[in-house]
């Protein structure tokens, strides 16, 4: 928390100042709707704007807890099975305003999340979960082209998992969050050999970063092998490793990667915070 005397607070501060996503303040800078400064590679904001847009609005209050219930609705939908029914979900949350990475970030990772929960708490069987992510595939696949962005892209970064890890959807994530951010992704999915990471780095237009997720204890044995390859062809750019099996930056570091990409939408920070420090005109 910053003291009384402060005028000016981080993004990531004012984030929890106003009781959103990091990425939601992060759009509010971009789109004009909060003023930024630039203090060396980060952006900083006035605490009086932070709290103009944090001033009472019951709409705004009923909006977030309608998230939280459309999250629960929605990992029961998945669980049965019912892609109508989940995507009926998603179009009366863009319908009543709310943007498509809210969708992903309020409502989506949180119902893939419970489903994960219930698995492992056994009240859904394998074939539930399967079934529960075969509909949240094809639903990435509707909403994808919602985070398309014109004009010239920020650089490239390459994702994907490593091999023998089969879970695609994490990095589908990751790489619809990130275009929207205005990056272009070359997105490998799952169980990719550490030969394609080379390749893709060496064959992308503007590369800027490599992300590596990984969701199984048996594919993190793969990462230390792609950081000694990437590292060896010499990409010139940043490595980061993140996802549900690599806790920390200290075991991400371990494993020879520059940095953690964190889970989720912490990757798309990650890569937002790297191109800050390179370019002039962005947002950390």
């Amino acid at each position: 928390m910053s003291d009384e005397t402060e005028t000016h607070i981080g993004l990531r501060e004012a984030a929890k100042r106003l009781g959103v996503h990091y990425m939601t303040v992060y759009r509010y800078v971009r789109i004009g709707q909060l003023h930024a400064d630039r203090d060396g590679v980060t952006w900083r904001v006035a605490i009086e704007d932070v709290d103009r847009l944090r001033s009472p609005k019951p709409q705004s209050s009923r909006s977030r807890t309608s998230r939280q219930d459309r999250a629960k609705w929605l990992a029961d939908r998945l669980a049965a099975g019912d892609e109508p029914g989940a995507w009926s979900i998603f179009e009366d949350a863009l319908t009543s305003g709310t943007s498509a990475d809210e969708i992903y970030l309020d409502m989506f990772i949180p119902a893939l999340h419970s489903i994960g929960d219930r698995w492992q708490g056994g009240t859904l069987s394998i074939a539930d979960e399967h079934r529960a992510s075969a509909v949240a595939t094809r639903l990435v696949g509707r909403l994808g082209p919602m985070f398309a962005r014109r004009g010239l892209a920020r650089g490239t970064i390459v994702l994907g998992a490593p091999q023998g890890d089969h879970h695609a959807l994490p990095s589908a994530i990751v790489a619809d969050l990130l275009r929207g951010q205005g990056f272009d992704v070359i997105d490998l999915g799952a169980n990719t050999p550490v030969s394609s990471f080379v390749e893709s780095a060496h064959g992308a237009n503007r590369l800027v970063a490599v992300l590596v997720g990984a969701t199984s204890k048996e594919s993190v044995a793969q990462l230390a092998d792609i950081a000694i390859a990437l590292h060896n062809a010499a990409i010139g750019v940043p490595i980061y490793f993140g996802g549900g099996a690599v806790p920390s930056e200290s075991f991400a570091r371990d494993l020879g990667a520059d940095g953690w990409s964190g889970i989720g939408a912490d990757a798309v920070i990650a890569a937002v915070e790297y191109i800050a420090t390179s370019s002039s005109d962005t947002v950390d």
